[in-house]
């Protein structure tokens, strides 16, 4: 079955009214608490992704990084749907995650600058982290390759007999990989307790969806294994977490697998050594106006929830608080010894 997002309305050129026309009722779907939460942990990931970028300019941060901005929504939500117990693991585009699900930024801004106090000692860098406390189980370089590795994460679920599911994101370009389809096959033959989460950002790494992908509407691609799925407004973190439910609780009563294709969008390039020339100037400001997630949610609080503006301020500082502490704390913390390289190794 699909739930197609409903269209946002033209933008007048007002940011706070695009977001009041493209997300009527969400204040009457969650709580107000809920809401602010949902807000701050976008804001969370939007600005320290956008540290991220600077530090990367600066040559702090190495090799590679991918970053978040924009599909803040998609995460956040899917992390408000699943408990404590629950697992999940993400591609290279990782960071937004490991914040969801309560990594400690400064943790993750040294792993990225290569430091001693990262997630990885400072040995992953940008796609490499783990963090077994919180669930997380990696982000992964290699496109595709994490999709049967959550499907086995849900096997073990399901063989220790543990009320857990596992969140297994993808992008719309490892859609198209072999594994992709080998993993999906095992797990509904299963029964296993996994959702496959597709963040559908339209460009894969700058090829546009509608030329990698004989068929566009991406949670389709289960329907062969008998899983079901939907098409979900990945920029509308209630509708997601609204989705998210669904899906788990499919996957938590034993049903087998889900599949959730967020249709969701990335401002920046598909890495920082990306300069996006395959889209124009005025499609990212066209998205970044009418749908841009935490905009959207920001009007709703302000015009439908009645939350104050200073509240918002409030939140928006100790963010920005929050993230320069992680960026001091990771330009601060020291490198890892040279003996660090023949640790946690096979031989």
């Amino acid at each position: 079955m699909s739930t197609k997002p409903s269209k946002a309305s033209p933008s007048r050129g007002a940011k706070k009214a695009s977001a009041r026309r493209a997300a009527p009722g969400i204040g009457s779907a969650a709580s107000p608490e809920e809401l602010l939460t949902y807000y701050r942990g976008m804001l969370e990931i939007r600005r320290f992704e956008e540290k991220a970028g600077q530090m990367y300019g600066m040559g702090l941060i190495g090799g590679f990084c991918h970053l978040y901005i924009g599909q803040e929504a998609v995460v956040i939500g899917m992390q408000a749907a699943i408990k404590e117990g629950d697992t999940l693991l993400t591609s290279y585009r990782d960071h937004g995650h490991m914040l969801a699900c309560g990594m400690d930024p400064k943790g993750v801004m040294a792993e990225l600058t290569g430091r001693r106090g990262g997630y990885s000692k400072g040995k992953g860098g940008s796609m490499h982290m783990f963090s077994h406390d919180k669930g997380f189980y990696g982000g992964h370089g290699i496109v595709g390759a994490q999709v049967p590795i959550g499907t086995g994460i849900a096997f073990a679920h399901k063989y220790k007999e543990e009320d857990a599911v596992c969140l297994t994101y993808l992008g719309d370009g490892a859609i198209n990989q072999g594994q992709v389809y080998e993993a999906f096959n095992m797990a509904s033959l299963w029964h296993l307790p996994v959702i496959y989460v597709i963040e559908n950002n339209k460009y894969g790494m700058g090829t546009s969806i509608e030329r990698a992908s004989a068929r566009t509407d991406l949670y389709y691609r289960g329907q062969a294994y008998g899983i079901p799925g939907e098409q979900v407004d990945g920029m509308d973190v209630v509708a997601v977490k609204a989705a998210g439910a669904k899906a788990v609780a499919h996957a938590r009563a034993g049903k087998g697998p889900y599949i959730l294709e967020m249709l969701t969008y990335r401002y920046r390039g598909h890495s920082m050594s990306d300069p996006a020339k395959y889209r124009t100037k005025e499609e990212v400001q066209k998205v970044r106006q009418e749908r841009d997630p935490i905009e959207r949610l920001r009007g709703v609080l302000l015009e439908e929830v009645g939350i104050e503006e200073a509240k918002l301020k409030d939140i928006d500082r100790d963010v920005k608080r929050i993230v320069s502490e992680a960026a001091e704390f990771a330009q601060n913390s020291p490198e890892p010894e040279v003996s660090e390289l023949f640790t946690d190794i096979y031989a």
